[in-house]
C-alpha cells in the first residue's frame, strides 16, 4: 500500500465513489486513495436515504459516468415523480387528485437501491486501480497547499497518507466543514423517517376502481416515485431492484412534532391518522419489516465549497442538502464533483485554478441559495391542491429549463458562460433566482385565500406544451453561444408562465382584471394597485399557448373569478 497520492477522498458512499470515477475517467493516471468508515459492503436494506434520481442525476451516472448499462440491468427505471393530494376521503386513492405522467417521460431516470449501487461503484473503483479502504476512520486532517497528511485508523493501527489534494465526502459528519468552522444555517427545519419493507408495493393495488387503474398502463405507477401529501408531510413510496420496497415520512414539526413518528410504531400510528389507505396496506406487511431509520433537521448549508489555494474540496451532503422532496441529491453530487473534478485535474496539470475556483463556488452557493425557497415554509402548503399543482409544475419547469440544460450541455466549467449566468448582475443567473423567489412568495401570499379540497382529477404534466417542450430538450445538444440564446428563450417563456400565472391568482384573489399587464419580477399579492393605475395587456401580448397551458393547472372555472 502507498502512502503518497494525488487525492484522498474521505468518505466512500455514493459521492465520494462517484467522484473518484469521475477523476479517473478524465484521467486514467491519477493515483486516489478512498477512506470509507464503514466496516463492510453497503446492506441492500436501508442503508441510506436517497433512492430516487431525477434528470440531471440521472444524465450524470448514464452519460458522464457510463453506468447506462448497469442502472437498466439492475436498477429500476422511474416513471416520475407521482403526487396524491388530500380529498374528502383519504381512504380512497381513487378520490384524490393525482398529478403524474401517463406515458413515460423522454429523459430516463431510474429508482436505486443505494446499496447495491455503492457496492457495483466500489467494484468499478477498484477495477480503475483505485485504492478503496473499509474499516477507515479519520482522525484528523492537516491541511497545507503543499500537500495533506490524512491520519486514519484501520482496526488498532493508525496510519498516515499523503496528497495534493483531499476531498471530503464525509456526508453529514463534515470532516473539513467542521475541522474548518465554516457552517452556514439553514432555515428549513424538517424531519425524515424511512424504513424498507420486503415485497414489492404497487399503489395499483389500494384500489379496485377499474377506471381509475386504467389512466395509466399496467406497472407504470408501480415504477414512479409516489408521494401522499397533505398539510406539513408527504409520505413516499418507491420500489426497488431488490424486490424491496422504500417509505418514508418527511414532515415539518410545526405541524407534525417528530415525536410522533420517530418509531416504527408510532409511523404507523401516524399513519392511521394522517393516510389511512397507506396505514391499511403497510401495517399488514410490518413482519416483513427490515429496518427503520430517522434523520432530524437534515437542511445543512456551507459556507465554503472549493479551495484552490490549499487544495481541498467538499462534494455531497457534506456541503449543502435541501429537501428529498424532488429527488434532488444525485443532481448536487453530479454538478458539485462536476466542478471539483475539473478543478483538481486542471490543478494536476499545473493549471492556474484559482479564479476558476472563486467562479465555480460562486456558481454552486448560487444555486443553492435559489432553489431554498423552493422548500422553504412550504411544506404549509402541501394540503392545498389547486396551490402545490401550480408550483410542481413551476418548480419543474424552472428545473428542466435551466440547471439540466446546462448540465446536459457541459455548460458549468465553461468560466465565460458561467460568469455571464451567475456572477454577472445583470445576467440570467440573477434574473432566474429572483423570478424563482417571486413566484415562491407568490405561493406563501396565496395560501390564506385557498382552502378549497379537490377530488377525482388526474393532471399530467406533459399534457403543458412549455413543459413537454422543456422535457424533451434536456438531451439536446448545443453549442455555447446557442446554448445562451436557448437559455434566454427559456427564460422568456418561464416569464410568461408567471406573469399568466399571477393574472389568474390576483383576479381570483383581489379582482383584477384577468388580463392585467404583469412585470413577473415585481408581481406580488401584497402590493396593492389602485384600479385607475392598473394597466392591461392587448390580445396579441399574451401567448395562448402559455394561456393554455396555464388554463390547464386550473381547477376552477372562470366564471368564478371575481
Amino acid at each position: 500500500m502507498q502512502s503518497q497520492y494525488d487525492v484522498i477522498i474521505l468518505g466512500g458512499g455514493l459521492a465520494g465513489l462517484t467522484l473518484s470515477l469521475q477523476l479517473k475517467g478524465i484521467n486514467p493516471n491519477i493515483s486516489i486513495l478512498v477512506l470509507e468508515r464503514r466496516q463492510r459492503d453497503a446492506a441492500t436494506a436501508a442503508h441510506k436515504v436517497g433512492e430516487s434520481t431525477v434528470e440531471l442525476g440521472s444524465h450524470y451516472l448514464r452519460e458522464v459516468l457510463g453506468l447506462k448499462e448497469y442502472l437498466e440491468e439492475h436498477e429500476l427505471p422511474k416513471h416520475g415523480l407521482r403526487f396524491f393530494f388530500p380529498s374528502h376521503d383519504k381512504e380512497d386513492i381513487s378520490s384524490r387528485v393525482e398529478l403524474g405522467p401517463r406515458d413515460r417521460l423522454p429523459a430516463p431516470s431510474h429508482q436505486l437501491d443505494r446499496g447495491t449501487l455503492e457496492n457495483h461503484l466500489v467494484k468499478r473503483t477498484k477495477e480503475l486501480e483505485t485504492e478503496y479502504i473499509l474499516g477507515a476512520t479519520v482522525k484528523n486532517v492537516s491541511i497545507s497547499g503543499h500537500g495533506h497528511e490524512v491520519t486514519y485508523l484501520k482496526g488498532e493501527d493508525e496510519i498516515e497518507a499523503h496528497a495534493k489534494w483531499v476531498a471530503d465526502a464525509t456526508g453529514r459528519s463534515s470532516f473539513i466543514k467542521r475541522k474548518l468552522e465554516f457552517q452556514k444555517p439553514m432555515e428549513h427545519h424538517v424531519n425524515a423517517v424511512w424504513w424498507r419493507l420486503k415485497g414489492v408495493i404497487d399503489v395499483d393495488d389500494w384500489s379496485e376502481n377499474s377506471t381509475w387503474r386504467n389512466y395509466l398502463k399496467p406497472g407504470l405507477r408501480l415504477l414512479s416515485t409516489v408521494h401522499f401529501m397533505d398539510k406539513g408531510y408527504w409520505l413516499w413510496i418507491i420500489p426497488l431492484g431488490s424486490k424491496n420496497t422504500s417509505i418514508g415520512i418527511v414532515a415539518d414539526p410545526a405541524v407534525h412534532p417528530f415525536d410522533t413518528f420517530n418509531k416504527y410504531e408510532k409511523a404507523l400510528e401516524w399513519l392511521k391518522i394522517n393516510e389511512p389507505a397507506g396505514y391499511k396496506m403497510l401495517k399488514a406487511k410490518t413482519e416483513d419489516l427490515m429496518d427503520f431509520k430517522i434523520l432530524k433537521h437534515y437542511a445543512h448549508h456551507t459556507g465554503k465549497l472549493y479551495c484552490a489555494e490549499d487544495r481541498w474540496g467538499i462534494t455531497g451532503e457534506a456541503g449543502a442538502f435541501l429537501d428529498p422532496l424532488y429527488s434532488p441529491g444525485t443532481d448536487f453530487i453530479a454538478m458539485n464533483n462536476t466542478w471539483l473534478s475539473d478543478l483538481i485535474t486542471r490543478d494536476l496539470k499545473a493549471e492556474d485554478i484559482t479564479h476558476r475556483a472563486n467562479i465555480y463556488e460562486q456558481s454552486h452557493l448560487s444555486l443553492v441559495d435559489h432553489w431554498i425557497p423552493v422548500y422553504q415554509n412550504k411544506y404549509l402548503l402541501m394540503g392545498n391542491t389547486q396551490i402545490m399543482v401550480i408550483k410542481i409544475f413551476w418548480d419543474w419547469a424552472t428545473y428542466w429549463s435551466v440547471p439540466t440544460l446546462l448540465f446536459t450541455n457541459k455548460a458549468l466549467t465553461n468560466l465565460s458562460f458561467l460568469k455571464e449566468f451567475f456572477t454577472s448582475p445583470k445576467g440570467w443567473g440573477k434574473k432566474f433566482g429572483e423570478l424563482n423567489r417571486r413566484m415562491q412568495d407568490l405561493f406563501l401570499d396565496w395560501a390564506p385565500y385557498e382552502k378549497e379540497i379537490f377530488s377525482n382529477r388526474y393532471i399530467d404534466p406533459y399534457d403543458l406544451a412549455y413543459l413537454r417542450y422543456f422535457q424533451l430538450d434536456i438531451e439536446t445538444k448545443y453549442q455555447p453561444e446557442l446554448l445562451s440564446e436557448r437559455i434566454a428563450e427559456n427564460m422568456k417563456i418561464l416569464e410568461q408562465v408567471a406573469a399568466a400565472i399571477f393574472r389568474l391568482v390576483s383576479a381570483q384573489v383581489k379582482g383584477t382584471p384577468p388580463n392585467m399587464k404583469v412585470d413577473p419580477y415585481k408581481m406580488s399579492l401584497l402590493t396593492n394597485i389602485p384600479e385607475s393605475e392598473i394597466e392591461l395587456e392587448s390580445d396579441e401580448s399574451i401567448d395562448p399557448a402559455i394561456s393554455r397551458d396555464v388554463d390547464l393547472m386550473w381547477f376552477y372555472e372562470k366564471e368564478q373569478l371575481a
